[in-house]
């Protein structure tokens, strides 16, 4: 991933699309890039994402920042985590935000496996 998508994707809301049974989007606040290029989502109520997950690993994930229309659509597999340092830091983070009253369940990591620019203009549909 270039500088630019990670960038994107650090600093704007994700939407999260899963398919198996049942289409699913979901909008996750608990999101990262990892150094090695992953991305990883924490699971507070993910329940439609993590069965889709399950059934076929893959998973779509597209953010954009609403000020440049800059975007990106990250296609990709993923697995899902239940413990280890990622589901551990979303935890931390959880408590500080919801003291208690909600939790992470576990973790989506995301190997990218194509990236898609979504900006308007000459680019768009373009994979990095």
């Amino acid at each position: 991933m270039t500088e630019n998508v990670v960038k994107v994707l650090k600093a704007n809301a994700w939407s999260v699309a899963t398919c198996a049974d049942v289409p699913n989007v979901v909008p996750v606040g608990f999101k990262d890039v990892t150094e090695e290029g992953l991305l990883v989502v924490g699971d507070v109520m993910m329940d439609t994402t993590v069965k889709n997950v399950l059934a076929n690993g893959k998973i779509a994930v597209s953010a954009y920042d609403p000020k440049t229309s800059e975007g990106y659509q990250v296609k990709g597999t993923a697995v899902y985590r239940t413990e280890g340092p990622v589901v551990d830091a979303f935890r931390e983070k959880a408590m500080a935000v919801f003291h208690g009253a909600m939790t992470v369940k576990g973790a989506l990591v995301i190997t990218p496996e194509k990236v898609i620019v979504t900006t308007p203009g000459v680019d768009n549909k373009k994979e990095l």
